[in-house]
């Protein structure tokens, strides 16, 4: 492999990718590998939405360089499931119809899978700690809280509505 390639593993693949060392990861994973489960928000590591989970640790791809990601293995949102077969977190997050314009959806779930990847079962604080930093401007922060509860075992005040209840929430 020529010097100037970085090799990514990302989602279980591997890939050669010829850039800039300083080239913020998130634009190789949008422009260079078609994910766009990440999304550019403030280009400043605040918002979160960017947020991928590398080597089981979230991150916030745009402000971590290409050369920082060799040998490590970097998940996005694309990687954690499929329509068809949906990581539980994710089903968590439409049962719980935890999302509104979808802008921080890609952080708040990469985040949570972060989270519960080093503790399965966090508490509600735990899970408001690790949140704290994604920015969500339409207000579902109840519903996303709702989901990761969820997701991680805890009974939800929507787990206890009976199926008419749940019906008429649609």
């Amino acid at each position: 492999m020529p010097s100037n390639l970085v090799r990514l593993t990302v989602n279980g693949a591997i890939h050669d990718i010829a850039a800039a060392p300083d080239t913020p990861l998130l634009y190789i994973l949008r422009n260079d590998l078609a994910l766009n489960g990440p999304k550019f928000g403030c280009g400043l590591g605040e918002c979160g939405a960017c947020t991928v989970i590398i080597d089981n640790v979230a991150a916030r791809a745009c402000v971590v360089p290409l050369s920082a990601c060799a040998q490590r293995s970097i998940m996005t949102l694309e990687g954690l499931g499929t329509r068809d077969g949906p990581d539980p977190l994710q089903a968590a997050f439409v049962v719980h119809q935890a999302a509104q314009c979808g802008y921080c959806l890609n952080g708040m779930i990469m985040t949570a899978k972060a989270l519960l990847l080093r503790n399965p079962r966090p508490s509600e604080q735990e899970i408001k700690q690790a949140l704290r930093y994604n920015l969500c401007r339409c207000g579902t922060h109840v519903e996303i809280l709702a989901a990761v509860m969820a997701a991680a075992g805890h009974a939800t005040a929507r787990d206890h509505l009976s199926e008419a209840d749940r019906d008429a929430t649609h």
